[in-house]
Parts: structure tokens; sequence; C-alpha cells
């Protein structure tokens, strides 16, 4: 067994910090105590993506039914193609949905934008419960050309995930799937609901997965409180 490296304290490799021309004391200081910060952050996210890896097998799945882009129908397995792991995202565009969920847009626009890198070493699928004419329309409005959608066939999956509300309305699902002799396992879904979010927070996962949200926490006015991404501006 390889030997684990001893790693040099987060301010000890902070302190490698090149000053700015013209930067005071004061922002310095803080800076790189930040530094400091967003290492012991970095080595945090890193651990926790072990310990992801390392989770034991999970529930074998049932064979859910989706239909394709050319109307054929597929189990789950079906979803795989060469690769034995499976990226899917369950999106907010359901049948009674005129528009799909903007977050759940804003999301997948981003992972468009990833789609070919990421498919050259998972498989990679979108679903919704609207027909994949549908969905597909809206993908070519926003110029989405990396991304497989298909339909779930009835809601066994939606309501195995707990993916549909009693009012009717949807949640959003990132769930990954793995595929081995044994059959095709549950390996990880995001599970940080909105009951687990801290007071005054929306709910969110960690590392955050929208780039939108980590792009604007590292601005002076982070988030905001009062402000959502739209289908149109």
């Amino acid at each position: 067994m390889a030997l684990r490296q001893q790693l040099l304290a987060a301010p000890a490799l902070a302190s490698r910090r090149r000053a700015f021309p013209g930067e005071d004391e004061n922002y310095a200081k803080a800076r790189k105590s930040l530094l400091a910060e967003e290492i012991d952050l970095r080595r945090k996210i890193g651990r926790v993506a072990e310990q992801r890896r390392a989770l034991p097998p999970g529930p074998l799945m049932k064979d859910y039914r989706y239909k394709d882009a050319n109307g054929a129908e597929l189990g789950l397995a079906d979803l795989f193609g060469d690769h034995d792991t499976l990226v899917s995202y369950f999106w907010m565009y359901g049948p009674g949905r005129e528009r799909p969920c903007p977050m759940c847009t804003n999301w997948l626009g981003a992972v468009n934008g990833n789609g070919t890198d990421i498919k050259q070493r998972v498989a990679l699928k979108i679903f919704g419960r609207s027909a994949v004419e549908r969905q597909k329309a809206f993908a070519q409005e926003r110029g989405w050309q990396a991304l497989d959608f298909v339909q779930t066939v009835g809601d066994d999956y939606a309501k195995d995930f707990n993916l549909l509300n009693a009012d009717g309305s949807e949640n959003p699902a990132l769930v990954v799937f793995k595929r081995n002799d044994s059959g095709i396992r549950l390996f990880w879904k995001s599970e940080m609901a909105a009951g687990m979010a801290d007071p005054g927070q929306d709910a969110r996962d960690a590392p955050d997965i929208a780039s939108l949200w980590s792009i604007l926490d590292l601005t002076p006015d982070g988030r905001g409180t009062d402000w959502y991404p739209s289908l149109e501006y």
C-alpha cells in the first residue's frame, strides 16, 4: 500500500502567495488567511470525493423503462452504451409545466458545454416526464447539442426517487448508476434536500454543481438574496 504523503499545513502553503503591486498590508493579510481556508476547502473536497468513490454497493435497481428520441422503449441497462457508469439528471419539465424550471435549464446549459467531454468517460442521459419531442424542442431552442434526452415511461422512477410531490410538482435529481456483473446499482444520488439547508439558505449541494452559483460566490455581492435565473432576459 502506498504511503500517503505528508501534507504541508495550509497556512504554510498560503505563505507562498505572491503579493500584487500596490496591495496594502490589510489586504495581504486577509487574502493570505482566506487562501489558507481555500486550500483546506480544496483538500476537503478531495477527501469527500475519495469517500464517495469508496461507497459500498448501493441497492439493485429495477428495470425502469424509457423512450428515446427514436420512439424506442429502452431499459435502464440500455442507457449505459459502452460505459459501466451512467450519470443522469431528472429535470423539472413534466407534462404539466408550460416551460422548464429555470434552474434546471441553467444547469443543463452548463452541462451541455461539457457534454462531449463527459461522455468520453461515462454515459450521460437527461430524464424527463415530458415526451422526448417536447424536451428536444426546448433543447433546440437553447442550442443544446451535446445532451441526450429520454422520457421516463410511467412514474415508477420519479416515485421511487421521491421526485414527485403531492401537489404534482417535481424535484430535480442528479443520480449516478454503476453497472457490473451483479446488475445495475445505485452508486450515488444528490440528497441535500431543502430540509437540510441552513437557515436563510436555498437548498444546495456541496460542492455546488451549478457553475452559476460557483462563479457568483467569487464576487463581492455573492449570490444575493433576491435574484434567480430566468429563461429569458
